[in-house]
């Protein structure tokens, strides 16, 4: 079987607000896809309440499960933010104001007070995430990248560091679509993913407009070259049980 370079990254969403539904969550959608592109996996995503105690429990299992992990939210100046503190606690570490975030926080065109200087408080070991938006850090504690909740700062913070990742092998992908309902087609996905399963997965994917079903069917392999040689394999397949099937 073919060897590949795998990459793997957990994600956790923090925010009372995401689990309300007061705030619509579009960060994992965003981190989902920028990682697909570096080749880090997503194997895992949990959105998780602003709660010490479930902070630390997550944190500690993504981090020994995965090569990196992500976190968005509870990183601001209020009394329920307290992913910072929470993470320090996991590891055992002591919450510590970084003289450089201070100094950053104290310099921002904002104007300043007190409460501001919580987001100064990191971990101790833990080193500074730029914030290109708005200068309030994050932070980097072993593979674990914290960042702000907010999508448009989380994007730019992301954006600022995403070049030091370890990247992984491409995922490579052909979509489809089937003129036809999904239990129709089912066997025949099953049975040609099974002839190759060691170079391909197959993804199929109920649509419907108007009154017509259809089905989007991906194909996805490490490698390009295998991967359209077998396309072409499947969609003759396709046709030849009389499938309607053209590129998406």
């Amino acid at each position: 079987m073919p060897s590949h370079k795998f990459v793997t990254a957990g994600l956790l969403i923090i925010g009372d607000e995401i689990l309300s539904g007061r705030t619509l969550d579009t960060n994992t959608h965003f981190l989902t896809q920028e990682l697909s592109k570096c080749g880090i996996q997503v194997k895992e995503v949990s959105i998780i309440p602003d709660c010490p105690l479930t902070i630390q429990e997550k944190i500690k299992y993504f981090s020994a499960c995965f090569d990196y992990v992500f976190t968005t939210g509870g990183i601001g100046p209020t009394h329920d933010d307290k992913t910072a503190q929470s993470i320090a606690k996991a590891f055992n570490l002591n919450l510590i104001r970084h003289p450089e975030a201070e100094k950053i926080i104290r310099q921002r065109p904002i104007a300043f007070n007190e409460s501001a200087l919580k987001m100064a408080d990191i971990p101790e070991k833990a080193s500074l995430l730029t914030n290109p938006i708005n200068g309030a850090p994050g932070f980097k504690l072993y593979n674990i990248y914290v960042m702000a909740g907010v999508p448009s700062i989380m994007k730019a913070m992301f954006h600022a560091f995403k070049n030091e990742l370890k990247k992984g092998d491409l995922k490579y992908n052909m979509s489809f679509i089937c003129q036809a309902p999904e239990s129709h087609i089912a066997s025949y996905l099953t049975d040609f993913e099974a002839q190759y399963e060691e170079y391909i997965t197959i993804g199929s994917y109920p649509q419907k407009a108007q009154d017509n079903n259809f089905v989007e069917i991906i194909l996805s392999s490490y490698h390009q070259e295998q991967l359209e040689k077998i396309t072409q394999e499947f969609l003759q397949m396709m046709q030849s049980h009389s499938f309607k099937i053209q590129k998406k």
